[in-house]
């Protein structure tokens, strides 16, 4: 089959054996692989710095089909459309229990599909039965995408907000910094709550998005940034900042941003840094860093996207062009999330 796999002298699109389901594993026929920076994070790693062997096929973003089940795994049908919940713990202690694997304080020894072990960039991926979650009536791209960048920004809301489902802002007046995969969804989910939404981007045209999406107000990222939020709230500051990018720059000034007893969530993988202590921050301010997101969220945002509340942009690509989609990706040019097909163009 193809795939686009990660070796140790680069990425390539390549031939590779299908997958042989483990046990407690099904195959599954991918009708969409999402992509993410942590890809790129990834294949810009020296191999010897992997936890995990090479070569190893990339993607963590996974909508399918069954394609097939080993006797002895109930639940599962040939033809049942899934996504892929991504994070990975031990299965047994109480986090786990309650559908937060993305905070896990046990090491289960085991890596997620396209974060250690052979991912969704492939016609087929042998997946996890307990990871796959029903995804009937959602398109295939949407799913991926929802996945990660939709379950990402529900949770950090959700933690930030102090809400589980339905989300609730009371009202809140919400920062995105950076209206990326991860920060589109965040402001159709922000409005979807009831917040006031500001937007923050370099990018003209992913502030338009932004617009389009519910963004009461959009900023072009420079010098006035927080001079232009403070006067959206009258000096006040803002409820909630999630930066999306987390380098110095964005944490400075989403620091300076925030309101007493305001939320700073840190959702980029950058590697800025924020001081933190006694005038450092406005009184009562609370800093988060939040990971992925829990299995009931994931639920949560099927339903949203089935009944048409949730809609995430999303930008299609055949397998043969992954190496495209993956530079535009590099170079903040995609707009929304990208998705790639493996059906497509073959």
């Amino acid at each position: 089959m193809r795939a686009y796999v990660l070796t140790a002298t680069g990425c390539e699109l390549a031939e590779v054996p299908d997958p042989t389901p483990g046990p407690g594993q099904v195959v599954v026929r991918t009708t969409a692989a999402g992509l993410c920076h942590s890809d790129l994070t990834l294949a810009a790693r020296r191999p010897e710095a992997h936890p995990f062997s090479l070569p190893m096929v990339l993607g963590h973003e996974l909508a399918g089909t069954v394609a097939e089940v080993p006797s002895g795994i109930p639940g599962l049908r040939v033809g049942d459309a899934v996504v892929g919940y991504g994070p990975r713990g031990c299965g047994r202690c109480d986090t786990c229990s309650g559908g937060a694997e993305n905070y896990c304080r046990a090491t289960a020894g085991s890596f997620p599909p396209g974060l250690g072990s052979d991912g969704a960039l492939a016609e087929y991926v042998a997946v996890d039965a307990a990871h796959l979650v029903p995804s009937a009536d959602v398109p295939p791209a949407q799913g991926a995408a929802l996945t990660d960048a939709g379950l990402t920004a529900l949770h950090a809301l959700n933690r930030a907000l102090g809400s589980g489902p339905p989300l609730r802002s009371r009202a809140a007046t919400i920062v995105v910094l950076g209206v990326g995969g991860v920060g589109h969804a965040a402001v159709q989910l922000a409005r979807l709550a009831g917040a006031t939404v500001v937007a923050v981007d370099r990018s003209a045209s992913k502030l338009a998005l932004a617009a389009a999406l519910g963004a009461e107000h959009t900023f072009l990222a420079g010098g006035t940034t927080v001079a232009d939020v403070q006067e959206v709230t009258r000096g006040r500051g803002v409820d909630v900042v999630l930066d999306l990018v987390a380098s110095d720059d964005t944490l400075r000034q989403a620091g300076a941003m925030l309101a007493v007893n305001g939320v700073l969530s840190i959702v980029g993988v950058g590697s800025g840094r924020l001081p933190v202590g006694m005038h450092a921050l406005p009184l009562g301010a609370r800093t988060d860093l939040p990971f992925w997101g829990t299995r009931p969220e994931l639920d949560q945002l099927l339903d949203l996207a089935r009944s048409g509340q949730v809609l995430l942009e999303v930008e299609e690509f055949s397998l043969e062009r992954t190496v495209e989609a993956y530079a535009l990706l590099d170079r903040g040019e995609v707009r929304g999330r990208a998705v790639v097909l493996p059906d497509v163009g073959h």
